[in-house]
């Protein structure tokens, strides 16, 4: 079947305006949030809709500061993100080179264990993990028998215990360990080498891009982390950024432009460590599902 030039142009006009549809669907929520939090009160109600502000203000943006200890939330979500990174990158680190390079018995069977529970929804586990914690021992509190006090409740440790290791870190890291040769552990064994000094010395570094990939999207997913937060902290001083985003609405209004200004913010972060570590967030996602 013969097609036209003017067929295969008008395709390709419908195609680029479908492309470009898209494109402002997907960009315009995030330069409307930009524009809002630059906007007096006021104009957000009258203009709501408006990428370009009638008047320039930055009031939103010191509103943030006399609102609510913002800063402190910032840093306790960077204490928390930092700390979930350096676990879920070294933990999942060990744990897939386990699965990947090490022959024991039940090794299949606890990895398909393993999976499966990456079929469970996070908030089928969040009543159990909240009791575990709330009954640790000799914690918060807590006698030998988890009874007397709050145990980890209300503390960072309740946060970065459930999250130090997760399922796709591990299941990750296997992937790329995988597709590195194996007769460099087989050389250093014949050297003498134990298997920690092999994995920390001959592995770890040549897994620099799956170790970015995976600090990137752990720092994203703990950075905007809330439900549990909020769960498990009580303590104002210990709120992350996400709960001090939701402080500023009330059950009687909502301060949009302070809102949209924290947010603003409260993206920086990731966009900024996004940039800077792209080209191994790329080679990662690039070499991770293959084998050699």
């Amino acid at each position: 079947m013969v097609v036209s030039a003017g067929s295969r142009r008008i395709r390709s006009l419908l195609w680029y305006l479908f492309a470009t549809a898209i494109a402002i669907s997907t960009v315009y929520p995030f330069l409307w949030m930009i524009a809002t939090s630059f906007k007096e009160t006021t104009e957000i109600y009258a203009r709501p809709l408006s990428l370009l502000p009638q008047t320039f203000t930055l009031k939103n943006y010191a509103d943030i500061m006399e609102t609510v200890p913002f800063f402190l939330y910032f840093r306790n979500s960077l204490i928390l993100a930092t700390a979930g990174v350096l676990t879920n990158v070294f933990l999942g680190a060990l744990a897939g080179y386990g699965f990947a390079r090490l022959q024991f018995r039940g090794k299949r069977i606890m990895f398909s264990i393993l999976l499966s529970s990456m079929m469970l929804p996070g908030i089928v586990t969040m009543v159990p993990q909240f009791v575990v914690l709330r009954r640790f021992p000799l914690f918060g509190g807590n006698n030998i028998l988890g009874a007397g006090g709050k145990g980890m409740i209300n503390s960072f440790w309740a946060i970065l215990l459930p999250g130090a290791c997760g399922t796709y870190a591990v299941f990750f890291m296997k992937q790329f360990f995988e597709t590195l040769p194996s007769e460099l552990a087989e050389a250093a064994r014949i050297d003498g080498a134990n298997e920690f000094r092999i994995f920390w010395q001959i592995y770890l570094p040549l897994i620099k891009p799956a170790a970015m990939t995976l600090g990137i999207m752990t720092f994203q997913s703990g950075w905007n982390n809330f439900m549990w937060p909020l769960i498990v902290l009580n303590d104002p001083n210990k709120f992350t950024i996400q709960i001090g985003l939701s402080l500023f609405k009330t059950n009687y209004s909502t301060n949009y432009g302070a809102m949209m200004g924290g947010t603003v913010i409260a993206m920086l972060p990731v966009l900024i460590l996004f940039i800077f570590a792209q080209r191994y967030f790329i080679e990662g996602i690039a070499f991770s599902g293959s084998k050699q």
